[in-house]
């Protein structure tokens, strides 16, 4: 179903690849439209029990795409370093294919939303969780379930 990745030599370990969901500040989210042109944009994640969590507005381009089709890539990068002399780039990088639905069930939405604010704000973690109750009813988290994950690195 998920084509093999070419160089073999550079896959890293499923263990490091997670590692990467981990560490990386964003990734990219692609999907199609209606009218079958892709569209990826860069968001803030959190990688937490084998799946990704983001979280958006009530209504927009994105719930729109998604609702159209499913199916989306994600794509994260950290330890980028440039080696212009060698014309390359060291680099660690995750591309997960999956299936991406709004998360209905109060407390799977809640764990998505501890799990952002656990990456991005944790040394305000209270108040992070006061934010949490007063964005709640005004924000949709989602979730990808990933099918497929590939990491590769550059050295």
């Amino acid at each position: 179903m998920f084509r093999e990745m070419r160089r073999k030599d550079r896959q890293m370990s499923e263990q490091d690849t997670k590692v990467v969901l981990q560490k990386a500040q964003f990734g990219t989210l692609s999907m199609v439209n209606k009218e079958n042109n892709p569209y990826g944009i860069p968001i803030s994640f959190a990688y937490t029990d084998g799946a990704i969590y983001l979280h958006c507005a009530l209504a927009g381009y994105k719930l729109e795409n998604i609702e159209h089709n499913a199916n989306v890539c994600f794509s994260a990068v950290i330890d980028i370093q440039l080696m212009p002399q060698k014309f390359s780039t060291k680099f660690k990088s995750v591309v997960v294919f999956g299936k991406i639905s709004t998360v209905s069930d109060e407390e799977d939405k809640r764990k998505g939303f501890i799990a952002l604010v656990k990456k991005y704000s944790p040394d305000f973690y209270d108040e992070g969780m006061k934010y949490i109750e007063k964005a709640f009813a005004r924000t949709k988290v989602l979730r990808i379930e990933i099918l497929s994950m590939t990491g590769k690195e550059h050295e």
